[in-house]
């Protein structure tokens, strides 16, 4: 990269077209990840009536059984992408989570699809770690941004053309053969298969790129330490894993007990809850995910206290992280319903609902998060708390909308209405990284992404799309089940408030907070110009 490109006055540098190369293989990697992850959608009624299951299981199959292992291997598997050959980390992710979606085409049973949806869970948490620091190695400074930016619209492709290929694939399957179902496979069972074995061809695709050199385009080239690799990858990995989550805290002064109270505490939640519901693989399952949360927060308290305090012992920042589950929770649960309230009520078929309302979602839920974005850095130069605002209304917004949609006599007022929700219960994404981003340390960021996603997982997607699908069974009504996802707007806003009165001063002594409890950070990461942040209170 030693040409150099001159723009607005300025130049920067030349960006060598392997590298462009590299982005747009890695761009077809996200598509295929969020298809892989969203068909099930589009596919539930279909899938519903096959298994002969109910709306609680359906929220599962697509929220818990998939959220939980996504975000907890996403830890361990963030941890590999900085010590580990990136590569080869997304080729065996993508061999897993395409396997496991193809795999979900040849269930017979509800327990053998939550099984391939767990395992879709846990090879999609190897892409983006690996994805980002690949490309941050291959784009200079003055790039980066751009270049990360058409990786992240990667979601917002595979989430416009999920809905509209699997309902395609499956009506045009059940139209042409009908009962005969060759090889016994239903519409469903081929959607899973068609989205998933290509990716097994795209994995030996992406094994072929070259692995840059950490840091060399920085100026600091690095070659990570692989001794005893895998022995600290098996703790990493440890520390999230029940049962050796105690074997992991045993390492710790008097980790073991509190993680046994923890267990306990947690363990006693759940039965009470499955004592109430019914539902004990619902609750089981988010159980182990809490619970592994809890001792993965344990570990980093005792070897990283700096990190600890800015995330975890910071007020400000946990109420963002509960503002950020409120959020994701009617998210999930507006993008995964409202296209299956359309089908049942309205008798509209698979692929008229993928293209007419997933289609258009889509492109809804991408107008939000770049508006979203784009009002959320204005309002922050006009007011300290600015992202958080822009937070409460993407909470608030929602809501009637969705009322108006479902309590309308036509389909056509979905159509009209659904983009514009999803787009309004989008705005917040980019708000909430960048208010946790901006609570910590540069060398922090990669754990707070992680924390971010934990957060986002397991408070909105494990829980939403399963309490919808309850309500729904319990009241008989789909509809009662779709609005009762906003009973967290009040209390959300309420969190919201809280968060934004402490979010400046939180931002402006962290590295004060910071070096209280580690001295060797009271100037690597302070700031260089007039050190005001902190020193601030």
């Amino acid at each position: 990269m030693s040409r150099s490109q001159v723009s607005g006055g300025q130049v920067s540098p030349a960006v060598a077209p392997y590298a462009w190369y590299v982005l747009g293989v890695l761009f077809l990697v996200y598509i295929v990840s969020v298809v892989d992850r969203q068909i099930l959608s589009i596919l539930a009624h279909d899938i519903k009536q096959s298994l002969e299951i109910s709306d609680a299981q359906i929220g599962f199959l697509y929220g818990t059984a998939f959220a939980v292992f996504y975000a907890l291997f996403g830890i361990p598997l963030g941890w590999l992408a900085d010590r580990w050959h990136r590569v080869r980390l997304i080729a065996l992710g993508l061999t897993l989570w395409s396997g496991m979606t193809a795999l979900s085409g040849l269930a017979g049973s509800f327990g053998q699809l939550a099984f391939a949806r767990a395992g879709v869970g846990i090879g999609e948490a190897s892409a983006s770690p690996a994805a980002f620091s690949m490309l941050a190695d291959y784009f200079p400074r003055e790039r980066r941004a751009f270049a990360l930016a058409i990786y992240s619209a990667g979601m917002l492709v595979g989430l416009s053309l999920s809905l509209p290929i699997g309902g395609t694939i499956a009506s045009a399957w059940t139209a042409h053969y009908g009962t005969t179902q060759p090889l016994g496979l239903a519409g469903w069972q081929v959607a899973f298969l068609a989205v998933g074995l290509p990716g097994l061809l795209l994995a030996v695709w992406v094994w072929t790129l070259r692995e840059p050199v950490r840091g060399a385009i920085d100026g600091t080239p690095a070659t990570p330490a692989t001794h005893g690799l895998w022995r600290e990858f098996a703790w990493e990995v440890g520390a999230v894993l029940p049962p050796f989550t105690l074997w992991s805290a045993a390492r710790v002064p008097g980790g073991l007990r509190s993680n046994v109270a923890l267990l306990i505490a947690i363990a006693i939640v759940a039965e009470l809850l499955v004592w109430i519901t019914g539902d004990p693989l619902q609750w089981i399952t988010l159980a182990v995910g809490v619970y592994a949360a809890g001792s993965w927060v344990q570990r980093l308290r005792a070897t990283d206290p700096p990190t600890f305090t800015l995330l975890f012992g910071t007020r400000a920042v946990v109420l963002i992280l509960l503002s950020c589950g409120s959020l994701a929770f009617v998210g999930y649960a507006i993008a995964f319903w409202i296209p299956q309230y359309a089908i049942r009520t309205f008798g509209i078929a698979a692929n008229v609902a993928g293209w007419k309302i997933g289609f258009s979602g889509g492109i809804g839920a991408a107008v939000g998060c770049l508006l979203g974005g784009r009002l959320s850095d204005a309002w922050k130069e006009r007011a300290p708390a600015g992202r958080m605002y822009v937070c409460m209304l993407s909470l608030c917004l929602p809501p009637p909308l969705v009322y108006v949609a479902i309590t309308a006599d036509d389909v056509a007022t979905i159509y009209l209405l659904y983009p514009i929700a999803l787009m309004c219960a989008s705005l917040w994404t980019g708000s909430v990284a960048a208010m946790i981003q901006d609570c910590v340390l540069p060398h922090m960021r990669g754990v707070a992404g992680a924390t971010y996603l934990l957060s986002s997982a397991l408070l909105g997607f494990a829980l939403s799309p399963y309490l919808v699908g309850k309500i729904s069974v319990a009241t008989g009504s789909l509809r009662d089940g779709v609005m009762s996802v906003f009973v967290v707007v009040p209390v959300g806003l309420l969190v919201m408030w809280a968060a934004s009165r402490r979010l400046p001063s939180a931002e402006s002594t962290k590295f004060v907070r910071a070096a209280q409890v580690d001295t060797s950070l009271s100037g690597s990461d302070a700031p260089r110009r007039g050190g005001a942040s902190a020193t601030k209170r």
